[in-house]
């Protein structure tokens, strides 16, 4: 099994930024991706940014490219999600999700994870 708790999020006027934290623990040599989806307000689910487990191979939401960073931070265990240039309309409920290996899994698709975060709440005031 493997455990995400997530941290940060919070209200921010819209321009600025904020960084939502998801920190992994139990059997982390499972994880294969890692990605960060969102829920709006009466939408559904939708995927953010992801990446591999061991580094690289970064995918972003068109919505969210050139504005949003997932990185990792190794001797933590910890995936980042840096949100700049924040806009009202990315109000959302953000989730951390990760995944072990499944062959030819897509990475933006949320039925491909096994594990999910509690999830934080991201609010950008106009």
């Amino acid at each position: 099994q493997v455990q995400l708790v997530e941290s940060g999020g919070g209200l921010v006027q819209a321009g600025g930024s904020l960084r939502v934290s998801c920190a992994a623990s139990g059997r982390i040599l499972d994880i294969w991706n890692v990605a960060y989806f969102r829920r709006a307000p009466g939408k559904e689910r939708e995927f953010v940014a992801g990446m591999r487990w061991s580094g690289g191979n970064t995918n972003y939401a068109d919505s969210v490219k050139g504005r949003f960073t997932i990185s990792r931070e190794n001797a933590k265990n910890t995936v980042y999600l840096q949100m700049n240039s924040l806009k009202p309309e990315d109000t959302a409920v953000y989730y951390c999700a990760a995944t072990r290996w499944v062959p030819s899994a897509s990475m933006t698709s949320g039925a491909t994870y096994d594990y999910w975060g509690q999830g934080t709440q991201v609010t950008v005031s106009s």
